[in-house]
């Protein structure tokens, strides 16, 4: 095909006996795209993040409305709760300043759990008498439904700075970010249910497998929230570690880890975690390898670390494959089914790192609700 030998003239209908109304046709569009390109950019892209947005505001009310009748309904509150509720949805945190990083770790610590002991004792005070599962379903609850509306304030915030400075290149990074957010408040939206019911989720499984482990063995609180067992295999100690089961709590384990390493020698360190699968790859697929598996905001995770430097002691991981939504939803049939081929896997690697005589703290990391041990 020729491409060098279009008429433009004709193209553009610019001959002699051309229309003016024709040319109009064809010019008025692009003087107005030149000129106010960006704004019809902008009117095009505010609509679907107007919809985002109002699915946020949505996804905010229900949580709040479901946490309130499952109070109501459940668990016999000494008044009306619905003040203090949205008294709690509104909390925010100030993380320290980090200037000088030296010790942010332990203030950023401190920060976190203050909050938490604050708002478990609140929490206390709707009820005369609560147990502490459903008072953690609760707490749960309460961090989903707050997190849901911060998302909201936060998206509605710059949506709204942007459409007041009319600012396409302000909003384009929204737009981007927008499907992420969505999926992950889906996801929160959806947890819900799951953790009314006190079901594990997919990031149980960790503690699922743990607990299984200890079954039919003596348990013991070793730190807030954190069950430990000890037992033998093949010679060697096992320290197993996991949230105390079945409310919904990720525990202390490094409390835990600090407190058997003070009394004992440990020679490996095994931790198992969900962890987030990339695109492409098979949910529920199992995974090795190296380092402390732990999510969160990263204080555990350097506690544990430092104590592992400090003694000279190997991590080793293994890890099951899946996706957001998994990770907080009602735990999946193929999720659940890997439990036992990792506990064999674990014992596999017990065997391949350690020599008889020797001592091993094995840690199921995760929300733990639904799973006893």
């Amino acid at each position: 095909m020729n491409f060098t030998n279009f008429d433009f003239e004709q193209l553009f209908g610019m001959k002699d006996d051309t229309n003016p109304l024709m040319m109009l046709v064809w010019i008025l569009p692009i003087i107005i795209f030149i000129f106010y390109g960006q704004r019809i950019q902008l009117y095009v892209t505010s609509g679907e993040i107007k919809k985002g947005i109002k699915k946020l505001g949505e996804f905010r009310d229900e949580s709040r409305n479901e946490l309130l009748d499952y109070i109501n309904k459940q668990l016999n509150p000494k008044s009306n709760p619905e003040k203090k509720i949205d008294q709690f949805l509104d909390y925010f945190t100030i993380m320290p300043v980090d200037m000088d990083p030296n010790g942010i770790v332990e203030k950023v610590q401190h920060t976190v759990r203050s909050r938490e002991d604050y708002t478990r004792e609140h929490v206390k005070s709707l009820f005369s008498e609560i147990p502490d599962v459903e008072l953690s379903k609760v707490q749960t609850l309460l961090e989903i439904a707050s997190s849901l509306q911060m998302i909201h304030k936060i998206i509605n915030h710059m949506f709204l700075t942007a459409k007041k400075q009319n600012n396409y290149p302000l909003i384009l990074p929204l737009q981007m970010i927008l499907p992420f957010i969505m999926e992950q408040a889906e996801a929160m939206k959806e947890a819900v249910p799951v953790f009314k019911t006190g079901q594990p989720v997919g990031d149980g499984i960790g503690p699922m497998v743990v607990g299984k482990m200890m079954l039919n063995s003596p348990k013991e609180a070793i730190a807030f929230q954190t069950a430990l067992v000890k037992t033998e295999f093949e010679n060697r100690k096992l320290f197993l570690l996991k949230a105390e089961g079945p409310g919904s709590t990720v525990g202390r384990p490094a409390d835990a880890l600090e407190s058997i390493i003070s009394e004992n020698k440990i020679d490996a360190i095994i931790m198992i975690d969900a962890a987030l699968k990339m695109e492409g790859e098979d949910s529920a697929s199992v995974a090795r390898g190296f380092g402390a598996a732990i999510g969160g905001i990263g204080t555990e995770k350097f506690h544990i670390e430092a104590i592992a430097v400090e003694k000279q002691i190997p991590i080793f991981s293994i890890v099951v494959k899946q996706s957001v939504k998994e990770a907080i939803t009602l735990m999946t049939k193929e999720i659940a089914n890997q439990a036992d081929d990792v506990r064999s896997q674990v014992y596999e690697m017990i065997k391949e790192n350690t020599q008889e005589g020797q001592s091993v703290v094995i840690i199921g990391v995760g929300n733990t609700v639904g799973v006893p041990q």
